[in-house]
């Protein structure tokens, strides 16, 4: 018989709410940050971070985020693509880190997240949306599919792309139209000189960032922590 110690066995409805999301959110990494976009009820611009985002599918081109309620109702970000049919998608990239952390904060419906991080939004082209200004790569999307996910006090938004804003630093690996190490001079200069070319599976941390976030692996990569603030759930 082998001596290599006993597999642990969890049964997730036998565990903590904050146990399941630490322990589910520590093992499917990386996970790119879903910084989303909007318009509110009164045109006010909306913008937040949210861990359960990911890439659907690419024909058509689909994204989809998981947004987390609130006791009290709703997140402002879900009405607003409720009511607009639209958000964008900002990613995320390491002089943005900071801003992006602002915007994860709790704050009253209406409050302009745009503002609070000293950020200006722009309006998008194809859909009722904004953007972040001098974010290097931007999806405008058209909301496709609502779909609850039953007893899980989230619902999935998919939404799909309908326009990309890429930054010129952003150049193609040749012959194909994927983003790759052409787009190191920015991020170089971007990171004191230090760059590291990383893979998909790689991270990296960033000191002094509180909470962190997980990028494309042309850009800066870091580590979501599991400690990271229930709304960006």
């Amino acid at each position: 018989m082998s001596d290599a110690p006993t597999a642990r066995t969890i049964d997730p409805d036998e565990i903590s709410g904050r146990d399941r999301y630490q322990l589910l959110t520590s093992l499917v990494v990386p996970r790119p940050i879903g910084w989303i976009s909007t318009w509110g009820v009164n045109d006010e611009p909306n913008l937040a971070p949210f861990s359960y985002f990911n890439a659907l599918a690419s024909t058509p081109m689909l994204v989809g985020v998981s947004i987390g309620h609130r006791s009290s109702g709703p997140k402002d970000t879900l009405v607003n693509i409720r009511a607009r049919r639209a958000f964008c998608v900002n990613i995320v990239t390491e002089p943005f880190l900071n801003a992006m952390n602002s915007t994860s904060a709790d704050v009253a419906p209406g409050i302009d997240e745009f503002g609070l991080a000293g950020l200006e939004p722009v309006p998008c082209k194809r859909v009722s949306a904004p953007f972040v200004h001098g974010c290097p790569a931007v999806m405008e999307c058209e909301l496709q599919q609502e779909v609850s996910l039953g007893d899980a006090p989230n619902t999935l938004m998919i939404g799909r792309v309908v326009v990309l804003h890429l930054d010129p630093s952003l150049e193609a690996v040749a012959g194909t139209s994927a983003i790759g190490s052409g787009s190191a001079s920015t991020c170089r200069e971007a990171m004191g000189g230090q760059l590291r070319y990383a893979g998909h599976c790689d991270l990296r941390p960033s000191a002094g960032i509180e909470h962190l976030c997980l990028v494309p692996a042309f850009f800066y990569l870091g580590l979501l922590r599991s400690t990271v603030p229930p709304q960006l759930e």
